[in-house]
């Protein structure tokens, strides 16, 4: 068996490769973007062909990066950007169409019909999810509506659906497996969380015939073998998959009850693991599979901010006020506080708790005093202010404190937004000396499904704190500071 295990996490605007040994220490790191595609206002696509091409090409990097051969993988693992929705054709694996993007609103009035005639209360029953947009249920069906004979074919059992984890499998093991994990098959609308199954009701209300789905399957088991492969070998398994933010959650080692992370990336994603229990939210927020491992079904509440890091990239190439991400912390720094400044970032509507997808992004306060380092400040706010009211709907679910927060992803390592983060809450952070942890989850997964690793355990003694974030504020500012979010979100 080689010696290392590689972890491929595909994320929305780009594709890290990381390989760690058995040690669980990471040896080498690739990364690959790709290009953004907007059709019209609110659509959002990906080139399927340019997603594997970056999965290659981070890949390849990782492996030159290192010396490591493809020979010495043990096994791989893969997290993906979820709902993202593909369809292919079984015979030759070409797309029948861009991939539609988690952030693509184009199927908002459909799932407002589906609202409308009654059935909110049996798919929040049925799947722990809101009937929105975000998911891929609605989006599969778009596609098929959409492209010419794509429902007859796909009823007739030619074309494949798949979020991004069972694209990659597929082409992995050239065109033989068709599957995904419970993880990724809980964020389509159309999965029973009891039965952990695909729904017949449900799959006909949203209009996605079941030939075309794939076969649900664990998220820490060999779900087949690399094959022509340019830079692995044939027959290394891929042993492990889970859903990006379900992956964070595992690679942040939040395996107790009560656990949670949040996750900054392009949105921020908070999980608390409800552990063998799927409590529904009254508070707007989602339960969905975490991970089955060994037969056992954890679950999660979680909470989903649609625009997070992506305001940061607005910023700099939207209003040009920075030329560079890293450039925000400083400049938010050089002031002591927003000047009452406050951004409401729905520049895709407004995710959980709230779920207004006609929210629009806005500031509120600007003076002539207002400058563009306010404007920073206030970013770096609203991005803390959308997950303290995630957390918060949180807590009032599980009707108990969470405790510290552990948070990962590229933006927890602004030590700003962090302590920002901490103040909006009122509780410690805590972040990992390795903020890579959707990958650590999928290369973990991946290790106890291959046997590398055996127990979560072995996994937890190896988590490690770089630095913890205490809140400095009182809270009666908290509590005022709030109260001014609250009242401009509701005027977004």
């Amino acid at each position: 068996m080689g010696t290392y295990v590689l972890a491929i996490d595909q994320g929305t605007t780009g594709t890290t490769v990381v390989i760690l040994n058995r040690a669980l220490e990471v040896k080498a790191k690739g990364y690959r973007e790709f290009p953004q595609i907007f059709p019209k206002p609110g659509w959002v696509e990906h080139d399927p062909d340019a997603i594997w091409a970056s999965v290659t090409g981070a890949i390849r990097a990782a492996l030159d990066s290192s010396g490591i051969g493809g020979h010495e993988i043990a096994a791989i693992g893969i997290t993906n950007q979820r709902e993202t929705t593909l369809v292919w054709e079984r015979t030759t694996g070409r797309p029948v169409h861009n991939a539609i993007v988690w952030q693509c609103r184009r199927t908002a009035d459909r799932c407002q019909s589906l609202t409308d005639a009654g059935h909110a209360p049996l798919f929040a029953q049925r799947t722990g999810l809101v009937l929105d947009a975000y998911f891929s249920g609605t989006k599969v069906a778009w596609i098929l509506d959409h492209v010419a004979g794509a429902r007859a074919r796909a009823e007739r059992g030619e074309l494949a659906f798949g979020t991004v984890d069972s694209f990659l499998v597929n082409r992995l093991t050239g065109g033989a497996v068709h599957v995904t994990d419970v993880s990724n098959a809980s964020r389509t609308l159309l999965l029973d969380l009891e039965t952990q199954t695909w729904d017949p009701e449900l799959c006909g209300l949203v209009g996605v015939p079941m030939a075309v789905l794939p076969e649900v399957r664990g998220s820490a088991e060999t779900y087949g073998v690399t094959r022509s492969m340019a830079d692995l070998p044939d027959g290394i398994p891929i042993a492990g998959m889970a859903g990006d933010q379900q992956a964070a959650l595992f690679g942040q080692a939040c395996f107790g009850v009560g656990d949670g992370k949040c996750t900054y990336g392009t949105g921020a994603f908070a999980l608390v693991n409800t552990g063998t229990s799927a409590p529904r939210s009254r508070h707007g927020l989602l339960t969905t599979i975490a991970w089955r491992v060994g037969g056992v079904t954890s679950f999660a509440l979680e909470g989903s901010a649609f625009i997070a890091g992506a305001a940061v990239q607005w910023l700099r190439d939207g209003l040009g006020l920075i030329h560079s991400a890293s450039e925000i912390e400083a400049l938010a720094a050089s002031v002591p506080d927003s000047g009452e400044v406050i951004f409401v970032p729905a520049l895709s509507g407004l995710g959980a708790p709230h779920w207004r997808p006609d929210a629009r992004g806005a500031f509120f306060g600007i003076t002539r005093g207002t400058t563009r380092a306010h404007f920073a400040r206030a970013v770096l706010d609203g991005i803390a202010f959308e997950v303290a009211d995630l957390l918060t709907a949180m807590k009032a679910d599980l009707g108990a404190d969470l405790g510290a927060l552990r948070v990962d992803g590229g933006a927890s390592q602004n030590d700003l937004l962090m302590q920002l983060q901490a103040d909006a809450l009122g509780a410690e952070i805590v972040r990992p000396t390795l903020i890579e942890t959707t990958a650590l989850g999928a290369a973990f997964l991946a290790g106890l499904g291959a046997g590398i690793w055996t127990s979560t355990e072995q996994i937890a003694a190896e988590w490690r704190e770089d630095r913890r974030f205490r809140p400095s504020v009182l809270p009666e500012e908290r509590a005022k500071r709030l109260a001014r979010w609250h009242a401009a979100v509701s005027r977004a």
